[in-house]
C-alpha cells in the first residue's frame, strides 16, 4: 500500500511532553481513517512486515526525565519519537505487527547505587564503572544490608558481584555501570512516550492487530540492555540470573521485515540487535537481511563531560550492515 497521510491529531510539538491518550476519540478515529483509506485487517495482508521499538519510554525520551537520550544534537529521543510516530502513520496499511519493549526496574538492581558501597558507606555515584579490580581490592562492596532479601550472605554477595564483573570482562561487554534510578516499574518514567503509544494504539484499532508490550530488565543480579537476554546468564555456582528470550529469532522466522527503532541507540538497541544476531547465526544467517534498522529513529547515550557512546554505536551499525541487515531512514518507502 502507498504511503498514508499524517492524521490531524498528531502534534509533532508535543512528542516531547507527557499527557493524557484520549482512546476512546483515537478509536473512533482510526475506524474512520480504517474505512476512509480502505486498510484491511493486518490478517489479511500479503506482507508480513513488523516493527520493534525498543524502550521508547519516558524515562529515555523526555527531556529532563532520568536517563533522557539526548545525543550529541541534544535533542536525540524527541526528534526521533516524532520521526517514527510520522513513520507508523505513514505506513499504517503496511506495518501488520508491532512489540514495544519496556526496560522495567525496581530500586535494589545491579545497577543502582544503592547496590554498592565503599569503605565509608557511601554510594557510587551515577555513571560510575565498576570493574571487577575494583571489587577484587574492595573498593566497591555489595551492600550487605540487602542480603538478607535475597537469602544470601554478605560475603556471597560480594562474590557475585566480583564474578558478574569478570564475566562481563570476558565477553567483551561493557563495564558494570550504575545508573540513576530509571524505569522505575509503577512510577511515570516507566510508561511509553504518549504520542507513541498514541500511534501503536491508533495502528491496532486501525489494522485490527493486538500491540505487544514486552517487559525485560526486572532481574536484581543482572542488566538486561537487550530483550533478547541478560548480560550474564548464571552466577558463581551455576544459578540462573536471566534467561534468553527466544520469542523474537522465532517472531523474524515468520515475518518478511522487521523494522527496529528506539533508544539508546547505544545501549539497549545495539545489544537487543547484536543478541538477535547471535540468534541468527546460529539459526540461518540469511535471516539477517530481513531486519531493517531505522537509523534516524534512534540516537546514543551522551552525557556531556561524562561519556559519548556515538562511535561506538555508529561502528555496531557497520558490523551489522556487512551481515545483510539494512539501514534505512523513516522516510524510506517500505511498500
Amino acid at each position: 500500500m502507498n504511503t498514508l497521510p499524517i492524521p490531524s491529531f498528531f502534534d509533532s510539538s508535543r512528542v516531547g511532553e507527557i499527557w493524557k491518550v484520549d482512546y476512546a476519540a483515537r478509536a473512533d478515529q482510526a475506524r474512520d481513517w480504517a474505512h476512509q483509506h480502505d486498510l484491511k485487517p493486518a490478517s489479511v495482508s500479503k506482507d508480513s512486515i513488523s516493527l520493534l521499538l525498543v524502550d521508547a519510554q519516558n524515562t529515555f525520551c523526555i527531556p529532563n526525565f532520568e536517563l533522557f537520550v539526548a545525543g550529541r544534537s541534544g535533542r536525540g529521543a524527541v526528534d526521533d519519537n516524532v520521526r517514527l510516530c510520522e513513520f507508523i502513520y505513514r505506513n499504517l496499511g503496511n506495518i501488520t505487527h508491532i512489540t514495544a519493549t519496556m526496560d522495567t526496574h525496581h530500586s535494589q538492581q545491579i545497577f543502582h547505587p544503592i547496590f554498592f558501597i565503599d569503605k565509608e558507606g557511601n554510594h557510587p555515584a551515577p555513571y560510575t564503572d565498576i570493574h571487577a579490580a575494583e571489587l577484587r581490592a574492595g573498593t566497591w562492596t555489595f551492600n550487605p544490608a540487602l542480603a538478607p532479601q535475597f537469602n544470601i550472605a554478605p560475603e556471597y554477595g560480594q562474590q557475585m558481584m566480583v564474578h558478574y564483573a569478570e564475566e562481563l570482562e570476558r565477553n567483551g561487554k561493557y563495564a558494570l555501570t550504575i545508573w540513576p534510578y530509571h524505569a522505575m516499574l509503577g512510577g511515570i518514567g516507566h510508561a511509553l512516550v504518549p504520542a507513541l503509544e498514541e500511534a501503536i494504539f491508533f495502528h491496532s484499532i486501525a489494522r485490527l492487530t493486538q500491540a505487544e508490550f514486552e517487559i525485560k530488565g526486572d532481574k536484581s543480579f543482572t542488566e538486561n540492555y537487550s530483550v533478547i537476554g541478560p548480560e550474564v546468564l548464571t552466577g558463581p555456582m551455576g544459578e540462573t540470573l536471566g534467561t534468553r528470550n527466544m520469542k523474537f529469532i522465532q517472531h523474524l522466522q515468520e515475518v518478511d521485515r522487521l523494522y527496529i527503532a528506539g533508544q539508546a541507540k547505544s545501549h539497549c538497541v545495539v545489544w537487543t540487535v547484536s543478541d538477535l544476531l547471535e540468534d541468527i547465526q546460529a539459526t540461518d544467517p540469511e535471516l539477517a537481511k530481513k531486519i531493517y534498522l531505522l537509523e534516524d529513529c534512534t540516537s546514543p547515550v551522551v552525557v556531556p563531560g561524562v561519556v559519548d557512546h556515538t562511535d561506538a554505536a555508529n561502528e555496531a551499525y557497520i558490523r551489522f550492515a556487512k551481515t545483510g541487515m539494512k539501514i534505512v531512514k523513516s522516510i524510506e518507502n517500505i511498500s
